[in-house]
């Protein structure tokens, strides 16, 4: 399997249209791939379409778009017109997401999760290779479909997967298999659920800064917003941190949210968020990647300490360019704590810094 490098964008402190400097330069800095995300911010595809011009070359994927915020024709669309802009060079990443993203904020209804994301993954094939599809799927139907134009070369499938039914899922009939929240060691439970020819891809947040507590705060916010959705609680129990974990689940069903932050033990943040100084995450990072990770997506995040409605401040990134190469590995965007300076050309000491 080709090891690949991946980035996240858009970035934290940048809209899509202020970064075309900063993503054209990804492909020289190392990175073979960027990869998009669909929450509440930026969609999944518009980024991509971008960066099929702003970095040609590079391999362009979403992380994840939900199966059920769009139709499953007019997901198919949007997946066309990206294949066809970069042939050979999407890879559609979609998955069931949240209830919170489906129904809160998307008045969609969120049920039967692993049949709706696998027949959303039965119907795309079909659709994008051009058939006309006509069927009645387990969780949908569709009568009469074809793209008008579909793409010269399909795009590969990859599934948002957390736990061994769609691990299998994601070996058997898709792609890949896309995870998150994980620590490097928990790398190894998850690859041997889909053996060692599927391409696993896993974000991993990345912040560089030596202010552990601060940035050890930071990740609190973020985990304890992640690590209490239903799925994500089950992913954890599954590899193994039920107990560690079970303070902070009652303190946020209680209603409290600071006793739930506290409950959080430093071992679980330093697991599951890269932080330190470069040389540390440079070292982290490639830990994912001698434990079975094809494709680590960085996503670099500030170490601003977080508001209190619990979403980190716009914090500062700088950039990284000089130097040598891990291992091969790319350079990629460092954090900074400093006062809202945006990206940088260099730090306040004029050190250009890699973390990978």
């Amino acid at each position: 399997m080709t090891q690949n490098w991946g980035m996240t964008i858009p970035f934290f402190d940048r809209s899509l249209a202020e970064s075309k400097e900063l993503i054209a330069e990804l492909p020289g800095l190392g990175y073979t791939d960027v990869w998009s995300a669909e929450v509440n911010g930026a969609d999944a595809f518009v980024p991509l379409a971008m960066a099929a011009e702003w970095a040609q070359g590079v391999r362009l994927g979403t992380a994840i778009v939900p199966v059920f915020t769009r139709g499953p024709g007019l997901l198919a669309m949007s997946a066309a017109t990206l294949a066809d802009l970069a042939p050979g060079r999407f890879v559609l990443g979609i998955g069931s997401s949240s209830p919170a993203i489906v129904q809160r904020w998307n008045a969609a209804e969120f049920g039967r999760p692993y049949a709706r994301t696998r027949d959303t993954l039965r119907f795309l094939r079909k659709a994008l290779a051009g058939e006309k599809v006509s069927e009645q799927y387990e969780t949908f139907g569709v009568k009469g479909f074809k793209l008008e134009r579909a793409p010269k070369v399909a795009p590969k499938i990859v599934l948002a997967a957390l736990r061994p039914r769609m691990l299998h899922l994601a070996a058997s009939e898709a792609d890949g298999a896309i995870t998150n929240w994980l620590s490097p060691e928990d790398v190894r439970q998850v690859r041997a659920e889909v053996g060692p020819s599927t391409e696993l891809i896993a974000r991993i947040f990345v912040c560089v800064s030596e202010d552990s507590d601060r940035a050890r705060e930071m990740g609190r916010w973020m985990l304890a917003s992640y690590l209490t959705v239903p799925a994500y609680a089950a992913f954890h129990d599954w590899l193994g941190r039920a107990e560690v974990l079970r303070p902070m689940h009652e303190a946020w069903a209680a209603g409290d949210r600071q006793a739930a932050l506290k409950a959080i033990p430093d071992e679980v943040v330093d697991a599951l968020i890269v932080h330190g100084d470069a040389a540390t995450c440079r070292a982290r990072v490639q830990e994912y990647v001698d434990n079975g990770l094809d494709t680590p997506i960085l996503a670099p995040v500030p170490a601003d300490l977080p508001v209190p409605e619990g979403r980190p401040r716009p914090g500062s990134l700088t950039r990284a360019a000089r130097g040598r190469r891990s291992r091969g590995g790319p350079r990629t965007w460092a954090c900074s704590h400093g006062p809202d300076r945006g990206f940088q050309a260099s730090d306040p000491e004029g050190v250009w810094r890699e973390i990978t």
